[in-house]
């Protein structure tokens, strides 16, 4: 631990600059589809992360970005996101909603797909993290929470261009460009980012494509956006054994969505979306020997989305409307096809001049294959003082099993079609500070029950990894954070998340249900003596459930002129030797520069 202190008295010694990097913001409205909410008004455990501080955090990629949220599990194979699986507070990876601007980047046929987003972390406005019960919500795959990430509406005109370096022939170029105007705006941008690889055959090249636009018209605002990525990775024990090293993976996703924000009446709004996702997988167990094993997966999701809200003088009513279908081609997994419908129905209540709000909502499912589902859920919230508010929120949540879960088939694994849905009961009672320019924050005590869980189990070591409804996870802990500004020139923020995980029934070997953390704690500092240079030092603290405990220390030293900007990172400072999941160990001390120049 000495070591650790050196390093970051060290670092502290440099000249730092002011930025704002406030964690959970009073003045954002959370993005929910349907009743938008400020962050006081909203009766659950969110954490935003705006754009100033995403620019101060020393990371590549939208998974390095939630590496630094207490209660949000990052599971990286690989660097800079090539990668990656998202849980929330103890969550496995399929159990997970991301968004994009609103629109559900589900997939399938496995949840490893679900970060393979088409956007780079310039593209970025702000992250916000949903922590607990979310289905009645979103829907499906919100069973622990949801991570909806918003992109830049640039008000201004300009030309970007960046540039990325560093060890193990680190690269990267960006491009980026706005043109607006009073009822138009557009915003494109290019991004190309490649390493030869921290170990052998972790190589990879990531190629990404954004596009977006807003037209004002007379039937309401238009919006349009287009995303592409493809992504070419050494895949070096990623799957079945640390000694399978010669594992490669192609992987192309791409997204659209159009969608038009309406207000017929003062007291109507109605928004309409139309999405479209393309993912295709191609994996091939030895580069050397394509033919050995190979499979390859191709799945289209199409959907059309409408949901509306209606303020009247018994509070404001939320309502909505999804339905989308799949198609799935796989060598392994099949030809399969599946139609959802989603009807939405939530209100709003507030008394006592708003000091008291209580939200009961439902949402019903249906699925062609698995039969109907409803989904309830109530929040409230209360105002105990003009600078403390109380909330608390249960949530009947559920997931549908992956085509992965039912119908995979290799030599270590065998997939079971007779799978069923698992669901979870969850509460959470929390605090959360309001109105406090100085110090913002929350904390939280939660609780999920799992029934039916998804596992993939086997008996003895010898036998196939198969997934069934084996067993119940029971979750319960607490969730903190917070963002302490005590003069211009620093910035302190924490989290720490606590989780106890109980098996309800027994088995043997099990490959993803006890993967959780049991103690996490995050912690950062940004000091600052002028307008331009910044520095800012981020701690990890990582006790996972199945693996051996770390430290991590990263650092992003920053600045920031007119048109010229450039930053240096160096993360895992302590060169410390981890896993993030049992298979694969991940990079150690890594140099990385970038500069970026822009003209307006």
């Amino acid at each position: 631990m000495t070591r650790y202190i050196l390093i970051l008295l060290t670092l502290s010694s440099s000249v730092f600059a002011q930025q704002d990097t406030t964690r959970v913001l009073q003045d954002v409205v959370i993005q929910s589809n349907r009743i938008q909410t400020g962050f006081d008004e909203t009766a659950a455990s969110i954490i935003v992360l705006k754009e100033a501080e995403l620019k101060q955090l020393p990371a590549l990629s939208v998974s390095d970005l939630l590496h630094y949220v207490a209660g949000v599990d990052i599971r990286q194979r690989g660097a800079n996101g090539i990668q990656a699986d998202a849980g929330i507070r103890g969550s496995t990876f399929d159990q997970v909603l991301i968004l994009i601007n609103g629109v559900k980047i589900s997939d399938a046929q496995t949840g490893h797909h679900s970060l393979n987003l088409p956007i780079d972390i310039d593209n970025i406005e702000r992250i916000e993290v949903l922590k607990g019960p979310a289905a009645r919500i979103f829907g499906q795959n919100a069973f622990a929470g949801a991570i909806n990430i918003i992109t830049k509406n640039p008000d201004r005109s300009f030309i970007k261009l960046q540039a990325v370096g560093g060890d193990f022939g680190l690269g990267g170029f960006r491009i980026s460009a706005a043109q607006t105007s009073d009822k138009v705006k557009h915003y494109l941008s290019a991004a190309r980012d490649f390493s030869d690889g921290y170990q052998y055959n972790t190589a990879y090249e990531i190629n990404n494509f954004f596009y977006q636009s807003q037209v004002n018209t007379t039937a309401g605002k238009l919006s349009l956006l287009a995303g592409y990525t493809n992504r070419e990775f050494g895949a070096n024990g990623f799957y079945a054994s640390p000694a399978y090293r010669d594992q490669f993976e192609t992987i192309q996703t791409s997204l659209a969505a159009v969608a038009l924000q309406t207000q017929p009446t003062q007291r109507l709004n109605i928004n309409h979306r139309v999405y479209w996702r393309r993912n295709q997988d191609d994996y091939i167990f030895n580069r050397f020997n394509p033919a050995a094993y190979r499979n390859f997966h191709l799945n289209n999701t199409v959907g059309y989305e409408a949901n509306a809200t209606v303020n009247h003088s018994l509070g404001t009513t939320g309502l909505g409307v999804d339905v989308s279908q799949l198609w799935l081609r796989s060598t392994n997994l099949g030809n399969r096809e599946r139609t959802v419908a989603t009807v939405f129905a939530e209100h709003r209540f507030e008394f006592l001049n708003n000091k008291i709000h209580i939200t009961p909502g439902v949402q019903l499912n249906y699925y062609s294959d698995f039969g109907s589902n409803l989904f309830p859920g109530i929040d409230a919230g209360f105002v105990v003082t003009p600078y403390l508010a109380a909330f608390g929120n249960a949530g009947y949540t559920y997931r549908v099993p992956t085509y992965t879960d039912l119908y995979y088939s290799d030599p270590a694994n065998l997939g079971n079609p007779n799978l069923q849905p698992e669901y979870a009961i969850s509460y959470e009672v929390g605090l959360k500070l309001i109105k406090v320019k100085m110090i913002q924050g929350q904390a939280s005590y939660f609780v999920r029950n799992g029934k039916r869980i998804i596992d993939w189990t086997k008996a003895q070591q010898s036998d196939p990894w198969k997934p069934d409804n084996l067993i119940g996870v029971n979750m319960q802990g607490i969730d903190a954070n917070f963002t302490f500004k005590p003069a211009r020139f620093i910035s302190l923020t924490g989290g720490y998340t606590y989780i106890d995980a109980k098996q309800v029934s027994d088995l043997g070997f099990s490959k993803y249900a006890f993967e959780n953390l049991k103690h996490q704690v995050q912690g950062g500092i940004t000091l600052a003596y002028s307008k331009t240079i910044s520095h800012a030092i981020n701690y990890r603290y990582c006790d996972r459930a199945n693996l051996p405990d770390y430290h991590l220390v990263d650092t992003r030293l920053m600045w920031q002129g007119k048109t010229m900007g450039a930053f240096a990172d160096v993360t895992n400072i302590g060169d410390v030797s981890y896993k993030e999941t049992n298979l694969v160990t991940m990079p150690g001390r890594w140099f990385k520069l970038g500069v970026s120049y822009r003209f307006e």
